[in-house]
């Protein structure tokens, strides 16, 4: 399909039409909120989710090398918060911290949009390598700890724990749920998997359209409530998915990842953390301004990919897919 096709499927999507649902419920100040802690569990659920099922393709797909997908993505998780963190304090003309804030969760990697992307690729026939929710894994760390590392250095006060920031980013909820995950769904037999494929496969994109509606709801919510300057943030909340994703497409396709697969390791370079990242700058980083880097990630980068940049990657990505990858340049 063109790229309009895929962009027009995409808004037509469960997923997108109830995030657009929450904006619009937010725009006319309606009361409609889901509870926290049920928002609480939703997220929980989806994060286990995603871990087993791609666990599951992990599995079936065992005795495939991952050396070079792992290594691409460990190049992403380094130059997307080094690119962020440039951009931030030589363009945007922001403080370190705030700059090493941006570059923390930028340079990590959202979750939601990783589900929104995979939910794509089903519905739209893609097929995906199941080793990618390990790479998602891994590139959660890398960025948050060189965005707070940057800033540290940068600044007057240097006073920073590595081995703490290290400890709060591996152990996050987000983390601990998806490498959880992942490993009940390689370890687990087929009938075990069956078992329970009712409760964790089945309904995964109903659940996600759901979730995704008091995204919606809070992504308009902090945009209003936000004291940070607006012009910066759809700024750098736009052209950084765009650059990384770009970048993200290249590198993927090099690095030998099919059509889809490129697509969402492009997803995963161009979304911005906004549950892992936010936690350890909060430790960190107390003074960074949570107004700017929060409300970036959620409520301009996480629609702006939902909505075009998922199906952009997409149609990116099979426009080159008949270019030679490294393993074909070398052999």
């Amino acid at each position: 399909m063109l790229n309009l096709d895929l962009i027009a499927a995409n808004l037509l999507s469960p997923a997108v039409i109830c995030f657009a649902l929450g904006v619009f419920a937010a725009y006319v100040k309606s009361d409609l909120r889901v509870p926290q802690q049920v928002h609480e569990t939703i997220s929980m659920y989806l994060l286990f989710s995603i871990g087993l099922k791609g666990g599951i393709a992990l599995d079936n797909s065992a005795g495939t090398s991952i050396l070079v997908p792992l290594i691409a993505t460990l190049f992403m998780g380094v130059l997307t918060p080094l690119v962020a963190f440039y951009v931030a304090r030589n363009i945007g003309k922001q403080s370190i911290v705030d700059s090493g804030a941006m570059a923390a969760h930028f340079g990590s990697v959202s979750a939601v949009t990783f589900m929104a992307a995979l939910n794509f690729a089903a519905l739209s026939n893609f097929k995906i390598e199941g080793y990618l929710t390990a790479l998602l894994i891994v590139l959660e760390v890398p960025g948050i700890i060189i965005g707070i590392v940057l800033a540290r250095l940068m600044s007057e006060n240097r006073t920073i724990s590595v081995n703490h920031v290290l400890r709060e980013a591996i152990t996050s909820k987000s983390v601990m749920l998806m490498g959880g995950g992942l490993l009940v769904g390689l370890l687990t037999d087929p009938k075990g998997i069956e078992a329970v494929s009712m409760v964790f496969i089945a309904p995964f994109q109903g659940v996600l359209a759901f979730f995704l509606l008091e995204l919606g709801v809070v992504a308009l919510k902090r945009l209003r409530e936000s004291k940070a300057p607006l012009p910066f943030m759809l700024g750098f909340g736009i052209t950084m998915p765009i650059l990384f994703g770009a970048i993200g497409v290249i590198v993927g396709h090099f690095a030998g990842f099919s059509v889809g697969g490129t697509a969402v390791f492009a997803t995963m370079a161009a979304s911005a953390s906004y549950i892992a990242a936010p936690a350890a700058v909060r430790m960190a980083m107390p003074e960074a301004n949570e107004g700017l880097y929060l409300t970036t990630s959620i409520s301009i980068t996480l629609p702006f990919n939902i909505i075009i940049g998922i199906p952009a990657y997409f149609a990116v990505s099979a426009m080159i897919g008949d270019w030679p990858t490294l393993a074909s340049l070398v052999g």
